[in-house]
């Protein structure tokens, strides 16, 4: 029997790397096949290192020129080039990207993470590097920034425009919007969700999450009652819509599962239908709420946050930890000082000073 792959699984743009020199191809592949990282992660590196490399050629022949950077091919760049670099070369590319590019420091760190770990590759995982040259390369300092999300009041009103969309596919957009603002799941898993992940009887759902790390997330009534709505609706519409995939989340016209691209569009227009276009909300922003509101006001403890958003690290989920104005107060009122206060008012005839 011929294989056949997944067409559900996504897979790199630009996978298998033809374009690029052998070692750094070699690294993309050990980043897809044996680190298990997500595509969208990889081709991020491939585009970050391509870039680095361009840059590299033109340094070594000359001025770097960011107007004819994207016409260099790295194709033919020897080992020998990709391992006599310095920390110096480093420093220059960061310069040039900052000085021509315009990268900020979020995009300048994340050059130095593909520098990093493809030279740490070449150091650890080869023979070609008996010592890694950029060991020492500082990562940019970058502002932290607060998650953009949505209030108690948006998400309300999201959920009401869905519910009320005259559209036939309005009980599956609302099922899915329910599930990004309770549980803080991920475009790539909502889309990955198969019917087999959700089990009524333990109120539960399986997420595969990056690096396809499981993670079991517990459903609440609002969850369990938007699944079974769209569900019960599609299994009525069966001839209409003619199944074509396990996917929890179908095109009614196709049958098979929702893209990436068209859940963003489909959250788009129910962020218009609630007035709250133009805002910048997106399915990330969704996650940011769904976290934002289960810390401000389920009071939910930011390790419990952590495995509720399958963070691998603390650092990441304490973004969330921000503050309003209602847990401020909040706090003041908790004080075990909040009630005292003096046992008599100073007598009308007192004229004692300090």
């Amino acid at each position: 029997m011929a294989y056949q792959a997944n067409p559900s699984k996504a897979r790199s743009r630009y996978a298998p790397f033809r374009d690029c020199p052998e070692p750094m191809r070699d690294f993309l592949s050990y980043l897809l096949t044996i680190r298990n990282l997500s595509p969208r992660t990889v081709d991020g590196y491939y585009i970050d290192l391509r870039t680095f490399f361009r840059f590299l050629k033109q340094y070594r022949n000359g001025q770097p020129d960011a107007n004819t950077l994207a016409d260099v091919v790295i194709q033919d760049i020897p080992v020998e080039m990709i391992c006599s670099i310095r920390l110096s070369d480093a420093y220059a590319f960061l310069n040039f990207s900052y000085e021509q590019l315009g990268n900020q420091a979020n995009a300048r760190a994340r050059k130095v993470s593909a520098l990093s770990s493809f030279y740490q590759y070449l150091n650890t995982k080869t023979t070609l590097l008996p010592e890694n040259p950029i060991k020492n390369l500082d990562r940019p300092s970058a502002k932290r920034a607060l998650p953009k999300y949505l209030t108690l009041e948006e998400s309300k009103e999201l959920l009401t425009a869905a519910d009320q969309s005259e559209t036939p596919e309005h009980l599956r957009n609302y099922c899915m919007l329910t599930l990004f603002l309770n549980c803080g799941m991920r475009l790539s898993e909502l889309v990955g969700l198969n019917r087999t992940d959700v089990r009524f009887d333990e109120r539960t759902l399986r997420l595969l999450g990056k690096g396809n790390k499981e993670r079991i997330v517990y459903l609440n009534d609002a969850c369990i009652r938007s699944i079974q709505q769209y569900q019960t609706d599609y299994d009525r519409r069966e001839k209409e819509i003619h199944r074509r995939d396990d996917a929890l989340f179908i095109s009614a016209k196709t049958g098979k599962r929702l893209s990436p691209r068209r859940v963003e569009q489909i959250i788009g227009e129910c962020l218009r239908a609630a007035g709250l276009n133009g805002k910048g909300y997106t399915p990330h922003k969704l996650r940011h709420t769904a976290a934002t509101l289960l810390y401000q006001y389920g009071e939910v403890d930011v390790r419990i946050l952590k495995e509720i958003l399958g963070h691998a690290n603390l650092g990441t989920t304490e973004i969330y930890t921000h503050v309003s104005n209602r847990q401020l107060e909040n706090a003041a009122d908790r004080s075990p000082l909040a009630a005292a206060h003096a046992a008599s008012s100073p007598s009308s005839n007192d004229e004692s000073g300090d």
